[in-house]
Order: C-alpha cells, then structure tokens, then sequence
C-alpha cells in the first residue's frame, strides 16, 4: 500500500474534492485526503495524503498559507469572486495606492472572518454552498484568523475600477476572497476576487508541485519520485531521533525519558515532535510531558 505525502499543483476549474478522486483513480488507492480545500477558482498548492499519512493531515492543515491573490476593487459579486452574480458596481478610480495599502495594513494581525455563504461550512448537516445555491442565507459565527502579511505588489486603473495583485500570508482557516471583500468594503467601494494562487501551504512550496499530468506520467513509467515520506509533510516540528532500546516503547504507545535520545533542538512542555529511528524512519508523532519533574515523550500518533 502507497503512504506519503505529494505536492500536488491544483489546476483551476477543479474542486479539492475533484483531485482526490482523480488521484484515487490513478492511483488505486481509497485511502487519500487533502491538506486545505482550495476554491474551483483558485490553483496552486493542495498537500494530498496517501494511507497511513492522512492520519498527520491534522497538523498539515494547522500550518500557515501564503498566495498571490488579484482584487477587481469597485465590484462585489455574491461568492466574492469573480464567477458569482454581481451585486454592485462603484467607480472607485480616485483611490490612491496609499490608501489601499493604508486599508490592507488595517487588515493584518489578528481579524475576525464571517465564511461566506458559498463555502464548505457545514450547518446543520449541511454545506453553506448548498444553501447558498438555494437562495438561503443563515447567520454563521464569526471566526478569529490571522493575517501575517497583506501586501500590495502591483496596482492598476482599469477605469472605473482598480486592479490590484497582492500577497498573502495568513493562518488556516482564512478565506482571501472574504478578506478582499472585507477590505472593498472598509473602502467603501466593494471588492471581489478574480485570480488566486496558493504559493505554499505549510512546507509544500508551489515550486516543488506536481501537476495531474506529470503524476500521471510518473506512474505509466512506474516512477514515484512525487511521492514524499511521512517526515517531509511534518518537517516543521522538533526531530528527535531514539535509541534503538526505546523503539519498543514508543511503538507500543509508551511514554519513554528524553534521556539518551538525540534531540535536534530545545524541547519545551507540549512541543509535539516527530520520533524517528536512527534511519529517518517516522515511529510516532509524540508529545513533551513532565514526569517525576523529568521531560519524557509521550507517543500520540504511532506508526507501526
């Protein structure tokens, strides 16, 4: 059975959900998940889990994102991008580059986000898009996300409205055409999305993915270079490699000393690491907790 990680090149027109399955077919695997839904919209990176690595899907999908976005500023439509039906249209060419980047500064840090109507949000059961395509609207909870960066690289006037390419570096969870839609808003001239890039997720970097073409390609010749180990998705957290003696243990699900293990870096309490043998194998997914006032491991996720 396949296991790892690929980095896989979303292409647009294409929900996240159409790429699993696509994958499934090509690879005759069931068990594949994805790390972040993107927009049918949007293109770019979708970290996709194949066998035991969608059990670390978890902690691929807590990591931060980064895009490449375009804003139309002057046009907000019902989705809050560009494939939705058009609610408004405001001459908005007065706006100076100042003031954009001025509005957009105010959007950093942390922020509250309401999901849009068309997202795959669920209530009652139900996704928001369903709903959405209904005519129903409902009221959803707001949500605390956080924008690291939100930076204007390049501006025009394509009158009456201003075109407007930015990046993006934000927490999970966050929706970049909410944000332009938000950010219109506060110009008082609306905004909608109309081109979306997501140039990395996590440790995945645009520059390293895969398209379906290529995977395809890959497995007639029975190559599976785009295939990556379970450490890569989980490379952002603390190595620490463990004595042969003490494999039984955390595979076994017991918490063993950080004593005698090889750690690569400075461990505090509730650090999650990633527990390897001396070959680079992944043994488990572990937690730093005290015992006896002594710093020990305690396996989470076991890889057998």
């Amino acid at each position: 059975m396949l296991t790892g990680f690929i980095n896989l090149l979303k292409p647009p027109g294409f929900t996240s959900h159409d790429v699993v399955q696509a994958l499934r077919r090509l690879l005759n695997e069931k068990r594949i998940g994805h790390g972040g839904t993107l927009d049918p919209l949007a293109c770019g990176v979708l970290p996709i889990a194949i066998g035991k690595a969608t059990r670390l899907l978890e902690y691929i999908q807590s990591e931060g994102k980064t895009y490449r976005v375009e804003f139309l500023l002057g046009l907000r439509t019902d989705t809050q991008d560009i494939s939705g039906r058009v609610l408004s249209s405001r001459d908005c060419s007065h706006i100076s580059y100042e003031e954009l980047q001025k509005a957009a500064n105010l959007f950093t840090g942390e922020i509250q986000q309401t999901p849009p109507m068309f997202s795959a949000v669920h209530y009652k059961g139900r996704r928001l898009y369903e709903l959405a395509r209904q005519g129903v609207e409902v009221e959803r909870p707001s949500r605390t996300v956080t924008i690291h960066k939100f930076k204007i690289i390049k501006w025009w006037r394509e009158s009456p409205y201003i075109r407007v390419l930015a990046d993006v570096s934000c927490s999970k969870g966050t929706y970049i055409r909410t944000l332009g839609d938000d950010w219109g808003n506060y110009l008082g001239c609306g905004a909608t999305m109309t081109l979306l890039i997501r140039s990395k997720s996590g440790v995945f970097e645009v520059g390293d993915s895969w398209t379906l073409e290529e995977i395809k390609y890959c497995i007639e010749k029975e190559k599976w270079d785009f295939i990556l180990p379970l450490t890569t998705g989980i490379s952002f957290m603390p190595r620490v490699i463990v004595t042969k003696e003490k494999i039984t243990s955390i595979i076994n699900g017991v918490p063993i000393s950080l004593i005698g293990c090889e750690k690569l870096s400075k461990l505090e309490l509730g650090d999650l690491v990633r527990i390897e043998n001396s070959q680079g194998k992944l043994l488990a997914v572990g937690i730093v907790e005290s015992k006896n006032n002594e710093l020990c491991l305690k396996p989470k996720k076991v890889f057998k």
